[in-house]
């Protein structure tokens, strides 16, 4: 794994709009072809092997939330259990989620979080950095089935999708909205009719949720936190609708960080985790400790013998939790994070990709730079 100064396409701007990418710069370029990742073949089957295996861990650790009833323990409100847990038994549709990794191509790679409910950066791992690949090293190649295969995930849920037609909705933001967007792009493709709207324009009738035309709403996908979605005033009518929710419920299990400790306590010491408790540091020299509900790098606590890094922020009413600080190494001062993305939930080959961004500091933020990646 290495780091490679590069020179930028001329108009890289235009290009990576031609793209979908309209969100690219802000004080200074979010999109960042400067540089860019190389790895081996090595290397991508590792972060491929731990992406599969953690998935199947990360199910096996929801169940072990339900079983064990330690929904308090992560901040879950008692209004999302029988959410979360109808859910469960129903196992609805589910499309997507991010794994979120520390890797030098030396060590293994080491959990940092699951994205699972509303990763963002998708169009940036699955088209914009493929289009540089293209235009750039057409011969070389990249971890990247990501379109492919969310295509694939559409049709194979298209069965389940009433009337074959989804909506989609998020806040009204310019990132969230670029994603949406290629979501229900993907979707089209796919076969399924699709609509987009801003989630505060879903009503709630009486009976169905509906939308901007008061029609109810029999599938949607929400790029909308579900620890948001149970506390809003419509919150109280999600378990009596009949609406299909991508992604389901139960996702707020592997969403929040106190699916950490609990992986540490059902795989201790394996090779893919990071050490994590909901209880304090314990013996651990250097941690990080994490709102279990947090966002973009806010509210950490990154502590080192003598030193500490504190980021701010409006999370951690709900609590939190320690995990062992990850080795981050830094390339050319730089500190990347690769997010490693799951395409539906079957067991051995979810693994669809991945994407890096990167830092100047170790924790990874809401200015965090996309950096492309190849491999050989």
């Amino acid at each position: 794994m290495r780091r490679i100064q590069a020179t930028p396409r001329t108009d890289w701007q235009r290009k990576v709009e031609g793209v979908g990418l309209t969100w690219h710069s802000a004080e200074q370029p979010y999109w960042n072809e400067s540089a860019f990742y190389e790895f081996t073949a090595k290397e991508v089957e590792a972060l491929e092997a731990a992406t599969n295996e953690l998935e199947t861990m990360a199910m096996a650790a929801a169940q072990h939330v339900i079983d064990h009833a330690l929904y308090s323990r992560m901040g879950i409100p008692d209004r999302a259990v029988p959410l979360i847990e109808s859910s469960w038994e129903a196992e609805p549709p589910s499309l997507y989620g991010r794994f979120d990794f520390a890797y030098d191509g030396v060590h293994p790679p080491k959990l940092l979080e699951y994205n699972a409910d509303t990763p963002t950066s998708l169009l940036e791992a699955a088209v914009v950095q493929w289009h540089w690949l293209e235009d750039t090293f057409p011969k070389r190649d990249q971890f990247n089935s990501i379109h492919k295969k969310l295509i694939a995930q559409w049709q194979e849920l298209k069965p389940h999708i009433p009337g074959h037609h989804i909506d989609f909705c998020s806040i009204d933001d310019a990132e969230d909205g670029m994603t949406v967007t290629y979501l229900q792009d993907t979707a089209q493709q796919a076969g399924l009719t699709a609509s987009i709207f801003p989630i505060d324009e879903i009503g709630w009738n009486g009976k169905d949720f509906v939308g901007p035309d008061d029609q109810p709403l029999g599938a949607l996908f929400k790029l909308y936190p579900w620890e948001w979605m149970v506390r809003e005033e419509f919150g109280q009518h999600l378990g009596a609708a009949a609406t299909l929710w991508i992604e389901p419920p139960w996702k707020m299990l592997l969403s929040n960080k106190g699916i950490l400790p609990v992986l540490w306590k059902l795989y201790p010491r394996h090779p893919n985790l990071l050490e994590a408790s909901f209880d304090g540091p314990g013996l651990m020299m250097s941690w990080i400790r994490k709102p279990l509900l947090g966002r973009e790098g806010a509210n950490i606590t990154l502590h080192q013998p003598g030193k500490d890094l504190v980021t701010g922020g409006d999370y951690g009413a709900e609590g939190f939790i320690y995990q062992e600080l990850a080795p981050l190494r830094s390339f050319d001062g730089m500190y990347p994070v690769v997010g490693s993305w799951v395409i539906g939930h079957e067991e051995s080959h979810v693994a669809g990709g991945m994407g890096i961004r990167e830092s100047d500091m170790p924790i990874t933020t809401n200015v965090s730079r996309f950096v492309p990646h190849l491999f050989d």
